[in-house]
This record gives structure tokens, sequence and C-alpha cells, in this order.
């Protein structure tokens, strides 16, 4: 009898890509080469961090998942089928380090753009807006301007409109980089409240250790360019609270992702 692991299937995988890499002007004097030979195979409902150092292409390889850009070699499929459609099929959203609000909307309608621009019914749009302001607990502010909220509230808002439309897949670029370390961490506990309530799946890209241990089901972790995958940390926690930040486990996953950063075991 056979001890050997099956393979993941790669159509039951919220995201698997196969032999990946990515170059920049390729045959060219200023030729970059951001990733090579990546292989990655992401769960339904998994919260999976990318962390590694500058330059090594986590937020490349976030976008190779989106289709924002195209592979030079292997393969991305997205809730099975190739990047580019699950695009077109909506089937993922991103969030990015800024908000990046429009000034002259309200919350509300902020929240309801991508629903307008899909075709939504404005009954239907108003509905899905305070659901989603109810989620991110930002119900009474839903006829303030961006300028009214704190940074945090704003990352808020991204997050209520990127899932407006029941994305299969939420794509995070630091999202929380600019903040201040206070609101970085009720930003966290509200991110993990939300995913424990909607099980969305969740890609998010840091350079925190400390943070991707404690949001994620996973810790994949990066080399310098061109980017490869140096490790994969399981990071089993358990449910996540403030008493995770001083439990032993938490201290000890940090050290192996600190290690595996560095090239250790």
């Amino acid at each position: 009898m056979s001890d050997a692991v099956p393979a993941a299937d790669p159509q039951a995988m919220a995201v698997a890509v196969e032999g990946a890499s990515k170059t920049f002007n390729p045959g060219r004097a200023n030729e970059v080469k951001a990733l090579e030979d990546i292989d990655l195979d992401i769960g339904q409902g998994d919260f999976v961090t990318l962390i590694g150092p500058s330059g090594c292409g986590k937020s490349t390889l976030l976008r190779l998942i989106a289709a924002l850009i195209d592979t030079t070699e292997g393969s991305v499929l997205v809730n099975g089928k190739p990047a580019d459609a699950a695009r077109l099929d909506r089937d993922y959203s991103m969030v990015f380090q800024r908000a990046g609000l429009f000034d002259w909307r309200n919350v509300s309608r902020n929240i309801e753009l991508p629903l307008e621009l899909m075709g939504w019914k404005a009954a239907d749009r108003r509905r899905r807006s305070a659901e989603m302001l109810d989620l991110v607990k930002l119900g009474e502010f839903a006829r303030h301007h961006p300028a009214e909220l704190s940074g945090g509230m704003q990352q808020r808002v991204a997050i209520a409109r990127a899932m407006s439309f029941h994305p299969k897949l939420l794509l995070m670029d630091e999202p929380f980089g600019a903040l201040d370390e206070m609101t970085r961490e009720h930003m966290q506990n509200e991110l993990l409240r939300i995913w424990s309530e909607t099980r969305i799946t969740v890609v998010f890209v840091t350079h925190s250790i400390p943070e991707a241990v404690f949001l994620s089901t996973k810790v994949v972790v990066m080399s310098p360019r061109p980017g490869r995958i140096a490790a994969v940390i399981e990071n089993d926690l358990g449910e996540r609270n403030e008493a995770t930040r001083d439990d032993p486990a938490f201290f000890a996953n940090v050290t192996a992702v600190r290690n595996a950063l560095r090239g250790g075991h």
C-alpha cells in the first residue's frame, strides 16, 4: 500500500499555479526575471499570506493570479479556469495599500460603484451596500464622504466595496501597510472576523512576519529575485484573538517564518 500523498486536483483549488515564471522586458538590456518556476495550490476558503524581501515578486504573483499581467511560462487557474477567464467572470476582487475611494461619492455610493458598473438595479445596489456596511461595522457612516473617515475606516470601506459583488477570491496587496500599528492590529482583527463570517478565499501580500502569522492558515515564504517559493508553512493557530499574539505557538511560527526568510530550516 502506497503512502504517497495524492496530488491536489487543480480544478478543485481556488488558485492553482503551475510552473509559473515572469520575465519583464525579455531579450532587452533592462530584462528582469521577477518569478521563476512557481508552484502553488490554494484551497477554497484558505487564508494565504505571501511574504518575502522587497522585490521578490509577491505583488507580481498576485497580479498573475488576477490576470493583470500574463505569465512568461507556466499556468494559473482560478476556480478551475484560466486566470483571464476568471477575471472576466469577476471571480475575484482586489484591495490595495491605498483605499482608492472617490471623494465625490459618499461611502454607500463608493461601495455601490462596481455594482453600478455591472448593471445592478438601484434598489439592489442600495440593499447590498447596506449589507456590506453592516459586515464592516460602518452602517452609521453610509452618507459620509471618504475625507471624513480615518485611514482604517477607509480601508474597511474598500474591503466592503471589493466584496460587494460576491467574489469567490479576495486578493490583498499590503492593504494595511500605510496604517499605524494600533490601527493595523485592529484591521487585522476585523479582517479575520469578516473572513470567518464569509469564508472567502484570501491571498494577502505583506512584509510583516507577525501579520502573516496572525492572519493566515498558510504562510508562503518567497526568496529574493527571481522569486521562488522557499517554504510553505502551515499555520494552524485555531481561532485568532488578542491572546493569540502572546501564544507560544504564535511565536514559534513567527520564528519558523523568519528562519525560512533567512534560508534556515
